[in-house]
């Protein structure tokens, strides 16, 4: 099933309980007006890293994890034609919610974007 992920070009690197990472192209999907890098973007990857990342601390049959809360901090302009890559960390991994810290960094390691992201764990409903 297409997502937002397949739209903007984010790439999953690395996917466990303990970090997530994952590149995203700066491209004519991901930049604003200027020709740098769209904070919205940078956020969509964030909440992407942070959902999935609490997806893998949860027991999915009883469970779904959705986004509450992202605040991000923009501190540098990446380019078109460059890309950044993101590594989200659990700060809190509760029954109900989970907080993961999320930096998008360049390629060569200098910070983009420092975002924190708290997700909802809420009890999945019978679709039956």
């Amino acid at each position: 099933q297409k997502h937002m992920g397949d739209a903007l070009g984010i790439a999953f690197q690395r996917i466990t309980r303990d970090e997530m990472t994952a590149t995203m192209p700066v491209n004519e999907h991901t930049i604003q007006p200027f020709g740098i890098l769209h904070g919205g973007a940078s956020v969509a990857l964030a909440e992407t890293l942070a959902s999935v990342g609490a997806f893998m601390n949860i027991d999915d049959e009883l469970h779904m994890a959705v986004g509450l809360e992202i605040n991000a901090n923009h501190i540098k302009p990446v380019r078109l034609g460059r890309s950044v890559v993101g590594i989200a960390k659990p700060l809190h991994r509760g029954a109900k919610t989970q907080v993961w810290e999320i930096r998008i960094e360049t390629e060569t390691g200098k910070l983009v974007c420092i975002s924190r992201c708290t997700i909802a764990i809420v009890n999945k409903r019978d679709r039956s």
